[in-house]
């Protein structure tokens, strides 16, 4: 099984985002040739969205798919004093 990478740019503890395993997407059917696919290679969460990076070991195809939330449901984490 590969690892699932999380987070932007360089991996360090401050970037690392936790996921709950129920939250990522999983058989997602590849783009080109619809294969399903077991998870994303790389998740990166940003303002009101977040990223998905998958790749198909099928056919090679890489894409991103993107999922956007209302303002209202993003939870912001509490910022250091």
């Amino acid at each position: 099984m590969k690892t699932l990478q999380i987070g932007r740019g360089a991996m360090t503890k401050a970037n690392v985002v936790k996921a709950h395993i129920g939250d990522i997407p999983r058989r997602n059917p590849c783009a080109q040739c619809g294969t399903p696919i077991p998870q994303p290679d790389w998740i990166e969460p940003g303002e009101g969205r977040i990223s998905y990076l998958w790749n198909c070991s099928a056919c090679g195809y890489r894409f991103e798919a993107i999922a956007i939330f209302d303002e209202m449901e993003v939870e912001h984490p509490p910022l250091a004093a």
